[in-house]
């Protein structure tokens, strides 16, 4: 299933580059157009050293224009105020009914954003978000990755988790197809192969 409107995957320095792989890159053998998205247009420079130069800048990213938006962690968001922009976008995003999915460090700037004070959310660990002050940590579950009303969070560790959350929530895979798809990247499950196969899903 494509879309017509891209994904933007938010790049910026530090950023962790191992975190969204597997969901920007069954995104695109879906049809999903990914487009990068920097505070400029200015190159950044992942923490894997991978030099990015982004397609187009936050000010230019307008949710009536996107599918999805993609917050990845990056040292950034605990050492500086430098990404607090992209916190605010993903407030307009989700204020427009456009998904938002933050995975590690963005977890914590979604929280300092007050985003999800009254949303399901995991992150790293709960007292990683606490410490940001925010009030939803009743609202804290310890998950690979939630989704709650356009919202996917997930911990460093999960990124095949992260992708399963977005895979569903854009209608690349559903039901079946899903879990053999998580099954197969995540556990290595050959039985899982034989249903994606059949389903024309890989």
């Amino acid at each position: 299933m494509s879309s017509d409107k891209p994904v933007h995957h938010a790049v910026y320095d530090t950023y962790a580059d191992w975190e969204t792989g597997y969901a920007t890159a069954h995104l695109a053998r879906a049809g999903h157009e990914i487009r990068t998205v920097g505070r400029s247009t200015r190159p950044v420079r992942s923490v894997g050293g991978l030099s990015v130069l982004p397609d187009l800048a936050l000010d230019d990213v307008r949710p009536q224009d996107s599918a999805l938006l993609i917050l990845p962690g990056a040292d950034l968001w605990d050492t500086s105020d430098d990404l607090a922009p992209f916190a605010r976008k993903a407030r307009e995003f989700l204020d427009a009914g456009v998904p938002v999915a933050a995975i590690c460090g963005a977890t914590a700037g979604l929280a300092r954003e007050g985003l999800l004070d009254d949303r399901d959310h995991t992150s790293a660990v709960s007292f990683y978000l606490a410490a940001t002050g925010y009030a939803g940590g009743e609202r804290y579950a310890d998950a690979d990755a939630v989704t709650d009303r356009g919202l996917i969070t997930a911990g460093p560790t999960e990124p095949v988790a992260f992708a399963r959350e977005v895979l569903g929530l854009l209608g690349v895979h559903q039901g079946e197809v899903l879990d053999a798809w998580y099954r197969l990247f995540h556990d290595s499950d050959l039985q899982a192969y034989a249903v994606l196969e059949k389903a024309g899903a890989l």
